[in-house]
C-alpha cells in the first residue's frame, strides 16, 4: 500500500464501492445535501479541494456546480467513527446547494403527515442550469 492512497484503504466502502457523504456548511454547520463519493471523486476532492461526488443515476463524476456554478470549496473533509460516512465542511459558492435553487436540499419539513417545503427558492432553477451549458 503506497502512502498516497493508505488513507482511501481505511474507509469501508459499500458493495457498490461507494461512501455517503453529508455536505455540511462550515461557518453555520447547517446540513446542505447528501450524495455520495467512490474512491476516484473521494481523491480529487482531497486533491482538488472541492467536491466531486459520483452520481449514481449517471454512474459518472460529477463535480459539484459544474453546470450550475454552485461549487463546494472544501475546509475540512472527516470519516466517522465507523469509517464509513464521510463529512465535507464546505464554503458553498452562491450560496445554493440544491437543485432546486435552495440553499439546501433539507428544505421539506413534516408537518400533519404530509412534507411541505418551508425553505425559498433562492433562484429559478430554470435560470440556474440555462445560463451555464
Amino acid at each position: 500500500m503506497n502512502q498516497e492512497s493508505g488513507w482511501l484503504n481505511k474507509i469501508r466502502w459499500n458493495n457498490d464501492g461507494l461512501i455517503p457523504v453529508i455536505a455540511q456548511d462550515a461557518d453555520s454547520s447547517r446540513v446542505l445535501m447528501f450524495a455520495w463519493m467512490n474512491r476516484e471523486a473521494l481523491q480529487l476532492t482531497a486533491e482538488q479541494g472541492h467536491a466531486v461526488y459520483w452520481s449514481r443515476s449517471r454512474q459518472k463524476l460529477w463535480h459539484k456546480g459544474e453546470s450550475s456554478g454552485h461549487q463546494q470549496k472544501i475546509r475540512e473533509i472527516r470519516l466517522d467513527c465507523d469509517n464509513d460516512v464521510i463529512l465535507l465542511c464546505v464554503e458553498q459558492k452562491g450560496g445554493i446547494a440544491c437543485h432546486t435553487g435552495r440553499k439546501s436540499c433539507f428544505y421539506q419539513r413534516l408537518e400533519k403527515e404530509r412534507w411541505q417545503p418551508v425553505e425559498p427558492v433562492l433562484k429559478n432553477p430554470a435560470e440556474i442550469y440555462r445560463s451555464n451549458e
